[in-house]
C-alpha cells in the first residue's frame, strides 16, 4: 500500500484560511478567530483528528442549520463558584473559550470555579480550556461529552461518547504536565484518520456489528468503540466509569443530552428519534494554587515530580518513560518551526471548502 500523500503549511496559513471560512457562515470576527486558534492548537500539538480536518464537518453544519453563527452564549444559573450556561447552539469552538472563562473567573475571585454547559457542540481538543487555566496561574480541567460510538462494558450496543478529560498543572523551568484523554480506548478521530489513510487498526480498539473484534477502521459505524481498558479482566469497567462520570458533569448536571441522546457532530451519523436536553455538553473546572501553595513553590515541586519519574529506568527499546503532555509539548516545538502536515484527504476537503465557499485555498 502507498504512503499517504502530505503537504505542509505554516500554521498561520491554516489559521487564516479557517477564520474566513467561519466568518463565511456569518461567525463574527473575534469569534472565528478564536475558533482558528482551538484548530490550530490542536494541529500544532500534533493532534490532527482534531485541527483543521474537522473545518468540513464545521462547515456541513453549518450548512444545515445545525451551528448558530451568533449565539447569546450566557448563564442561566449560578451560585457564587459554580455555574450553568447556555451555548444557544453555538459554535462549540466559541462557546467552549466563553465557558471557560467563566469558570476563570470565578476560580479569580472565589479561588475555584466550574461551570457546566448545555445547548453547544464539539468544542476542539480538551486540553486548550485547561492549558488556558495555566496562562493565569490555575490548575484547568476540561470534559465533554460527544455523540454515542462506545460500547459500555458487556454492552453490545453503543451508548456513549469517547467523553474526553483534560487537567493541565504548571511546571516552573519543566513544560506543563497536561493529561488529555478519551475514556474510550482511543479517540474516534485516530479511526477517522486511519480510514482515510487506508490502514487497519489495532486490535482491541473497535467492535464490529456483532461485538466482534475487528481491525478494520470502518466497522466502527456498524459496531463502536471500545471503553478505556477493553474488557473487566484488563480494566474496561474503569473507562466505563470515568465515562459516566463526564456524561454527568457535562450533561445530566448542565440539560444536555446525555449517552445516547447526544446529537451526532458528524451530518452522516444518525440522530437520536428522542432528546432529553439541548445539544451536548461541557465541564470547565478552574482552580486557584495561591489557596493551595505558593505558586512558585508548587511549580518547583511539580519540576521535581517530572524530574523523578524522567529518571525511570525506562523499558529496552525506549530512552525514557513520557509525562504527560510529552508527545504534544514536542510536535508542537517542532510543527511551529517547520509546519503543519496535512493528509492529502484533508486538502482536498479545504479546496472543496474553497469552490463552495469562494474563499481562496493554495497549495
Amino acid at each position: 500500500m502507498s504512503q499517504p500523500q502530505y503537504f505542509v503549511f505554516p500554521s498561520s496559513t491554516l489559521t487564516d484560511y479557517s477564520t474566513q471560512v467561519f466568518m463565511h457562515f456569518g461567525v463574527s470576527e473575534k469569534d472565528a478567530r478564536q475558533a482558528a486558534d482551538v484548530l490550530s492548537k490542536a494541529d500544532l500539538r500534533g493532534i490532527d483528528s482534531h485541527g483543521v480536518a474537522r473545518l468540513r464537518t464545521y462547515v456541513d453544519m453549518f450548512k444545515i442549520g445545525r451551528i448558530n453563527p451568533k449565539p447569546n452564549v450566557r448563564i442561566i444559573r449560578e451560585k457564587k463558584s459554580v455555574a450553568t450556561v447556555d451555548g444557544d447552539r453555538g459554535l462549540g469552538l466559541v462557546v467552549g473559550p466563553k465557558a471557560n472563562e467563566i469558570a476563570m473567573d470565578k476560580a479569580a475571585q472565589y479561588g475555584s470555579g466550574w461551570v457546566s454547559v448545555s445547548n453547544t457542540n464539539h468544542y476542539g481538543i480538551a486540553s486548550y480550556y485547561s492549558l488556558k487555566a495555566l496562562e493565569r496561574d490555575m490548575i484547568g480541567w476540561s470534559m465533554t461529552n460527544s455523540s454515542k460510538i462506545v460500547v459500555p462494558l458487556w454492552g453490545a450496543e453503543r451508548r456513549l461518547g469517547t467523553n474526553p478529560i483534560a487537567i493541565a498543572f504548571p511546571g516552573f523551568k519543566n513544560p506543563p504536565i497536561v493529561i488529555d484523554l478519551a475514556t474510550s480506548v482511543v479517540a474516534f478521530g485516530k479511526v477517522e484518520i486511519a480510514e482515510r489513510q487506508g490502514k487497519k487498526i489495532p486490535e482491541g480498539w473497535i467492535v464490529d456489528q456483532n461485538g466482534n473484534n475487528s481491525t478494520l477502521p470502518a466497522d466502527v459505524y456498524s459496531g463502536g468503540l471500545l471503553p478505556l481498558g477493553g474488557t473487566r479482566e484488563s480494566g474496561g469497567h474503569k473507562g466505563y466509569c470515568l465515562s459516566a462520570m463526564v456524561d454527568i458533569l457535562c450533561c445530566v448536571l448542565s440539560g444536555a443530552n446525555w449517552g445516547p441522546f447526544a446529537p451526532p457532530f458528524a451530518i452522516f451519523e444518525d440522530a437520536p428519534k428522542e432528546s432529553v436536553g439541548k445539544g451536548i455538553g461541557h465541564f470547565f473546572g478552574a482552580m486557584e494554587i495561591d489557596g493551595f501553595e505558593d505558586i512558585d513553590v508548587f511549580k518547583k515541586r511539580v519540576d521535581h515530580w517530572i524530574d523523578v519519574f524522567r529518571s525511570t529506568k525506562p523499558i529496552p527499546g525506549r530512552d525514557a518513560v513520557l509525562i504527560p503532555g510529552d508527545p504534544e509539548h514536542e510536535a508542537e516545538k517542532i510543527r511551529t518551526k517547520d509546519g503543519i502536515p496535512v493528509i492529502e484527504a484533508v486538502v482536498n476537503d479545504l479546496k472543496q471548502i474553497s469552490k463552495e465557499t469562494g474563499i481562496s485555498f493554495n497549495i
